[in-house]
């Protein structure tokens, strides 16, 4: 009797057990869950890089249909609309991109765009320069905290390390 007793209170675990138990989970996740959130920001930089990338050749394509990029404040959009004027409408064979919409990047943010701000675009001479590509538009993401300028940034310029922008903008004023 006295034996059968025994065995019935021992039905749980103690604190002690559970608290090594704890300690035991918590020391694995700190171990383990640095490793999968750094996975997961890298799968997201080269799914935005190759979304970049896409963007890049759907330009390439519209360049070759218009003869030359479209401006800053034209935008992206114009690889999924026909420009409003219609005799470049009627050149656009569009949409250049599969599916007709934008892509979003990995943190939900739209895809930045830079051609032709400093109004050298804007002169009659500017359309052979818009087409060569040392002089290719500038595509961005602002990356995970939404911020432009921040070492976070990612870019099709040459450059695409984690401070793209800001090597990526000195690179592009030393050219103009």
């Amino acid at each position: 009797m006295l034996f059968r007793h025994s065995r019935h209170s021992r039905q749980g675990l103690t604190l002690l057990e559970l608290m090594i138990v704890l300690i035991i989970l918590v020391g694995l996740m700190a171990i383990v869950g640095p490793r999968l959130l750094g996975s997961q920001k890298k799968a997201d930089i080269r799914t935005t890089q190759a979304q970049i990338g896409n963007l890049a050749s759907a330009l390439k394509m519209y360049a070759a249909d218009m003869k030359t990029f479209p401006l800053t404040e034209e935008g992206l959009e114009l690889l999924v609309s026909a420009p409003e004027d219609e005799s470049l409408a009627k050149k656009w064979d569009g949409p250049y991109i599969e599916g007709g919409k934008l892509p979003k990047d990995p943190w939900g943010g739209s895809f930045q765009y830079e051609f032709g701000s400093d109004g050298s675009a804007d002169s009659g001479t500017s359309s052979q320069s818009k087409s060569d590509t040392s002089d290719f538009p500038r595509i961005f993401s602002l990356g995970p905290d939404r911020q432009p300028g921040t070492s976070d940034d990612i870019s099709n310029q040459p450059e695409s390390t984690d401070d793209a922008s800001d090597s990526s903008s000195t690179s592009k004023s030393s050219k103009k």
